[in-house]
């Protein structure tokens, strides 16, 4: 059996830079998606008009969302893994083997930041409008390198965290 029980209750990591900022985040856009969502179902009801431009918003909000969650999920080490190999390690190298894992997700986000800037850039540059609202593209885009740097500095700083032993591992004393 995993060492990885998402029911078990862990306590939350101190990083340098605190959490409640992605949690505070969290909420709010969570509360901002509600909202929108809560109002487009009243008017359709209330009227038979639907505010179809708030699917923009939305989708927007829940990509948001998602990074948002992913920098948690990584400072809380709750972040998707197959555990089958892991598991089967000595202590050590279950630590090196989780230190390669952030490693491969500093690589990935670092890509991320890169082309989601070029595709920030072109959306500028070349003008792009959103579909339904016609606002500027890059407005949205933008979130994608930001957000990417927050997930990857928080990667990075985990690694700092286990390498210096601060951090434990699930299974470790």
């Amino acid at each position: 059996m995993s060492d990885h029980d998402p029911t078990v209750v862990r306590p939350t990591p101190k990083p340098r830079v605190p959490l409640t900022i992605e949690e505070t985040l969290v909420a709010a856009t969570m509360a901002l998606v509600a909202l929108i969502t809560f109002a487009n179902v009243v008017m359709r009801y209330l009227t038979d008009v639907s505010f179809a431009f708030t699917e923009e918003y939305s989708i927007a909000l829940m990509v948001v969302l998602t990074f948002l969650g992913a920098s948690a999920a990584v400072v809380k080490d709750r972040h998707i893994r197959i555990t089958f190999v892991t598991d089967k390690l000595s202590p050590t190298n279950r630590r090196r083997a989780e230190i390669f894992a952030m490693l491969c997700m500093v690589a990935m986000y670092g890509l991320l930041v890169i082309y989601g800037a070029w595709s920030t850039w072109d959306d500028y540059r070349f003008e792009v409008t959103s579909p339904a609202l016609g606002l500027p593209q890059w407005i949205y885009t933008l979130c994608l390198p930001v957000l990417s740097v927050a997930v990857l500095a928080r990667a990075v700083g985990r690694i700092i965290r286990i390498r210096r032993g601060v951090e434990k591992l699930e299974g470790e004393a």
